[in-house]
């Protein structure tokens, strides 16, 4: 009776301890759907699988340099990217010499013509630095070739040999901020008058000149009317036959007046802007005509 009692006993705790167990499947199983379907994996995939399961390490891939060549090569140079050098507007990367060098002749890009930049493409590239460092990690001693090849190149030429740029800390908010400095060209105070010159055409027969190039000025307001058509006369090479007029608004100047006085005497009519605008024409000199 005892011992019925403790078979049933014991027989129960297996049970329990059974049914507290969970259960093992084995790695093909447990790949099935629960649908009953392999899922499309074949029995090779199983074993695959089971080995990976097993413990064992999964097998290393080699891959040949040469399949990666279309992502790290230079499609103007043909050669590995130094200095990789990426455009904004498009992402594609080429060697900082030879994309600065193709900006010189077009602004669009040479992988797929996109325009760059209307007047300055050079604004709109940036330098790839962890690309080239992952072309120098998959190319063995590029990165040391091209270091003794631009130590030769400046030794050849008896020039220092330029230091790579280390990243600076950036300093904590505890630090001291540093002063800030100005801008290193300053407009002299005594140059207080900027001038707007613009050309109103030219009087047949006053023979060939160049255009004014650039018709804005700064100057001193103690400088006159006549300091400014000498400046008119050198830079647009006229003759003497030529005869330089100067107009503020509706009044012709004389040459012995300043501009500060021309400011005073018109006043904001005279302003554009800012600006001091004059306007110049060019005429037969009375002299030419005797």
């Amino acid at each position: 009776m005892d011992n019925a009692i403790g078979n049933s006993a014991r027989s129960e705790e297996e049970e329990m301890e059974v049914a507290a167990t969970p259960s093992v499947v084995s790695a093909p199983e447990a790949t099935r759907s629960s649908f009953g379907e392999n899922d499309g994996m074949s029995s090779e995939d199983d074993e695959g699988i089971v080995e990976q399961l097993s413990g064992g390490e999964a097998e290393e891939h080699m891959i040949n340099l040469t399949d990666l060549n279309p992502y790290i090569l230079c499609s103007i140079c043909k050669g590995y990217l130094i200095d990789a050098t990426t455009i904004t507007e498009c992402l594609h990367t080429f060697c900082k010499s030879c994309i600065v060098k193709h900006f010189y002749y077009t602004n669009r890009c040479p992988k797929c013509n996109i325009v760059v930049h209307q007047t300055q493409p050079l604004y709109n590239i940036r330098l790839d630095r962890q690309l080239q460092d992952i072309v120098f990690k998959l190319v063995v001693n590029l990165e040391q070739r091209e270091k003794t090849q631009m130590h030769a190149f400046y030794k050849e030429r008896g020039l220092d040999v330029p230091k790579p740029n280390i990243p600076q800390p950036i300093p904590s908010s505890r630090a001291k901020p540093k002063k800030m400095l100005g801008p290193v060209f300053r407009i002299p105070p005594e140059l207080d008058v900027s001038l707007l010159l613009e050309f109103m055409g030219a009087e047949k027969g006053t023979g060939n000149f160049k255009p004014l190039e650039k018709k804005y000025v700064r100057v001193s307001g103690e400088a006159t009317v006549g300091h400014v058509e000498k400046f008119l006369r050198r830079k647009m090479e006229l003759n003497a036959t030529c005869q330089v007029d100067i107009i503020c608004g509706d009044h012709l100047l004389e040459h012995f007046q300043t501009l500060r006085e021309i400011l005073g005497a018109i006043g904001e009519k005279a302003v554009q802007d800012g600006l001091l605008v004059l306007h110049f024409v060019l005429v037969l000199s009375p002299l030419s005509l005797t």
